[in-house]
């Protein structure tokens, strides 16, 4: 079932088309990708969906329903842009914020504590906000965004600024999220974590939607004819070959888009016969920072 849907989401600033007819829908218990580079439109889409920028054209609907202007106070809302009461005790800000949107009493103060815990601030509850480090006030961010226990969430360049350890933290939390029947939709720039943690996703460039789907049918659809390649040696004669549609090198990992279906053995041959020390040669695999770059190219080639 379709908890939120998206219709056709205009909006300009002086005359310049910022989200051009934005067009997408989340379903129930997912995590949902709002995905493209920066300054695509990401951002301004989800302040039209919560009703902080009013769209020239189009609607949002959350269960069938056009939404209103108390919306976002049902919403668990992580903004790119962080802010936080920075003279405020740690504890004490994470209790406002949680009462702003309706929670107060015993249970939302042990919850306070357990994320605190959770994220290795115990210990700084009673410290001013403006302490603490830069990362550590993002993820007192994080804790006041999920503590009022919303059971819708966005979240817009979540891990942003983020350390390994902390980022993993938060995707396992978004996880729990999912887990426990919640929407989630979280907007990047890094292909990697939407592969990871999406069901679906909606990919934006230059204001419009270029792709949106299930993440499994969109890449099956986009991995035909594709080859995910690591290996060593010098690979620059499959750059005229006949065969090959496209290359592109990744670093660790080649995406080789093959001309025609049913000639990767062919071209498995034409490595080995050439001294390719090859690692791994996966058939009608393709990540979805290949997809984007495939993509995004033709848009930028069509305007």
């Amino acid at each position: 079932m379709n908890v939120l849907e998206v219709k056709n989401l205009t909006k300009r600033f002086n005359g310049i088309t910022a989200v051009d007819k934005a067009s997408f829908s989340v379903t129930e218990g997912s995590v949902f990708g709002l995905i493209g580079r920066n300054g695509a439109g990401k951002t301004t889409t989800i302040r039209m969906m919560l009703n902080i920028y009013f769209p020239d054209e189009g609607e949002v609907l959350f269960k069938g329903s056009k939404i209103e202007q108390d919306f976002k106070d049902t919403v668990g809302y992580l903004p790119e842009e962080r802010g936080l009461y920075k003279k405020m005790k740690v504890i004490d800000m994470l209790l406002f914020l949680a009462e702003l949107k309706g929670k107060k009493g015993s249970d939302v103060n042990k919850s306070a504590l357990q994320y605190l815990e959770r994220f290795d601030l115990a210990d700084r509850k009673n410290s001013k906000v403006e302490d603490l480090s830069k990362g550590n006030q993002q993820k007192i961010q994080f804790i006041s965004t999920v503590l009022h226990d919303p059971d819708f969430l966005i979240f817009d360049e979540p891990f942003s600024g983020l350390d390994p350890i902390n980022t993993n933290l938060l995707k396992e939390i978004i996880l729990e999220m999912k887990s426990k029947g919640k929407v989630v939709i979280f907007s990047t720039h890094l292909m990697e974590f939407a592969e990871k943690m999406c069901d679906s996703i909606a990919m934006i460039d230059k204001g419009k939607i270029i792709l949106n789907g299930k993440l499994s049918e969109i890449k099956e659809k986009y991995a035909s004819k594709n080859v995910s390649l690591n290996y060593q040696g010098n690979i620059s004669f499959l750059n005229s070959h006949p065969m090959i549609e496209s290359i592109e090198d990744y670093g660790n990992t080649t995406g080789i888009k093959l001309k025609n279906e049913n000639s990767d053995q062919e071209l498995l041959k034409l490595l080995m016969a050439n001294n390719i020390s090859i690692k791994k040669f996966n058939v009608d695999e393709i990540s979805l920072h290949e997809i984007f770059v495939l993509l995004a190219g033709k848009e930028a080639a069509n305007v």
